[in-house]
């Protein structure tokens, strides 16, 4: 029986699995991490903590399932992206708080390089937009703003890194400096075309290629956990981003299958085949994973808000107790009664990227209750994802003929069936819901040969619930159509 555990280091927990050589899940532990919140849009966190809370979840899942870490095949790791640790060579030590992707430190400096015309340079070379989203200005505001950070550099002495570099790095007790492609490519300074930290940037920045780990393919050998922590040696054989890690665990690995996970907010990545393309619709282009010496690309959309939407309805409009009573409440009406929600609370991201747009209820009459209210802002999410999934079709030249779902919200039907509606195209969600973790793990079983291929992986069986379409195109196109002409006035 193969045993594979995966870490995975989200931005509010961190949590440890362990599955089998059928994708189940064994066992589980998790444990929250803290946030810090120096000033009005600063996120940071205690890497230190990170680390201690992400081995004792190794430890704690080992003792609930009893097991002994040699009885371990591999570990994969899969971790929030972006979010950026500088440390000391010489004792390990952060001499920051890690600066989280939510962080907006550095947004009045990303705007000053989108006046100066920099926009294309930086998407021409990295697939990203210019956005303090990104690893690069938080390392620049560091070497600027820590005390002795720059000399640190200098010297060779000081290290950068994201969560699974500093994971690594703690595990294998300094042994190795790495990373993986879909990882490097979120920090704005990969090349995504040559896979390697790109030598402009770094100059434009003021960044040492010292202080950078060296980037990997996302299926390989990272380094062995160090027997001190959990007991015996353990291989890490895979390392991905959350949401690419998503897209691997969702097995969406051919041209034009497409996931969507829907949290806070909603992150859907389309695969794109072996070609980087850079998009003209406001999509990001990103590394989905490297394996066996082939690089996966990948288009990505992210809508701020999803499940965030039910959320305030609950918690400042307080129409419903918990979100689980929006289901419900929208299946209450027959429709929204051309009532529309517009859910642009933090703007509106790829691939409109209106971000100074409130949000608005629009359409309301005298008939109008809270059920429709409700119904129209499910509806919205399902706009916003046909939105990006739009775009992605056009980028590509190419229609996604299914959406896999995984997420919190996928336990609302109505959502689900509203978003196959939407979408006219058929709407998937497996039983196994933990896909960022498992995504890691299946990655990391091809390479200690659990699993033969690819092929293999998308041919296990999994049961699924499809959700097909019922309303009619016309009547779909039509709703669809009110909301483009909602977008396009404000």
């Amino acid at each position: 029986m193969a045993r594979i555990m995966s870490l995975d280091s989200g931005t509010t927990s961190v949590r440890a699995l362990i599955f089998d050589e059928n994708g189940k899940t064994l066992g589980m532990a998790q444990k929250e991490i803290h946030q810090i919140y120096p000033h009005t849009g600063w996120v940071e966190e205690d890497p230190v903590e990170i680390w201690n809370c992400q081995i004792q979840v190794a430890a704690e899942v080992l003792q609930k399932l009893d097991l002994k870490a040699e009885e371990l095949d591999c570990i994969g790791i899969t971790n929030q992206r972006e979010t950026l640790i500088a440390w000391d060579k010489r004792t390990g030590e952060p001499i920051h708080n890690a600066i989280v992707w939510q962080c907006r430190r550095t947004e009045e400096y990303c705007g000053q390089l989108v006046e100066r015309g920099l926009t294309e340079w930086f998407q021409s070379r990295t697939g990203l937009i210019l956005d303090a989203y990104f690893s690069a200005t938080k390392a620049g505001w560091i070497l600027k703003n820590v005390p002795g950070a720059r000399e640190m550099a200098l010297e060779g002495n000081l290290l950068f890194g994201t969560i699974d570099t500093w994971l690594i790095w703690k595990a294998t007790n300094g042994k190795s400096y790495v990373t993986d492609y879909s990882n490097a490519c979120r920090t704005m300074l990969f090349n995504i075309h040559t896979l390697d930290w790109d030598p402009e940037i770094l100059e434009f920045f003021d960044i040492p290629r010292t202080c950078l780990p060296d980037v990997l393919e996302s299926g390989t050998d990272f380094g062995m956990v160090d027997p001190s922590w959990l007991g015996a040696p353990i291989p890490i054989t895979a390392v991905l981003g959350d949401q690419q890690s998503a897209l691997f665990g969702q097995r969406c690995f051919n041209k034009s299958e497409a996931k969507c996970t829907y949290g806070t907010g909603a992150f859907i990545l389309s695969n794109i085949g072996d070609e980087p393309l850079v998009s003209k619709e406001g999509l990001l282009t990103t590394v989905a994973w490297g394996y066996g010496g082939k690089v996966s690309y990948a288009f990505e959309g992210s809508i701020f808000m999803a499940g965030a939407v039910v959320q305030w309805l609950r918690d400042n409009l307080g129409i419903m107790a918990n979100a689980a009573e929006s289901e419900a409440m929208a299946t209450a009406v027959e429709s929204s009664e051309g009532v529309y929600f517009l859910s642009s609370f933090q703007g509106l991201g790829a691939p409109w990227w209106k971000n100074g747009v409130r949000a608005s209820i629009h359409g309301m009459t005298r008939k109008t209750n809270v059920n429709h209210i409700v119904r129209a802002a499910l509806e919205s999410i399902g706009f916003r994802v046909k939105d990006v999934v739009g775009a992605m079709e056009r980028e590509m030249g190419m229609p996604c003929k299914t959406l896999r779902v995984d997420g919190g919200m996928t336990a609302n039907k109505f959502m689900m069936q509203c978003q196959a509606d939407i979408l006219q195209i058929p709407v998937i969600k497996g039983d196994n819901q933990e896909v960022t973790a498992l995504g890691a793990a299946y990655m990391a079983g091809l390479v200690k040969r659990i699993w033969k291929s690819m092929d293999e992986l998308k041919a296990m069986a999994d049961h699924e619930t499809y959700f097909h379409p019922i309303m009619h195109a016309q009547d779909s196109a039509k709703l669809y159509d009110g909301w483009l002409e909602l977008i396009e006035k404000i």
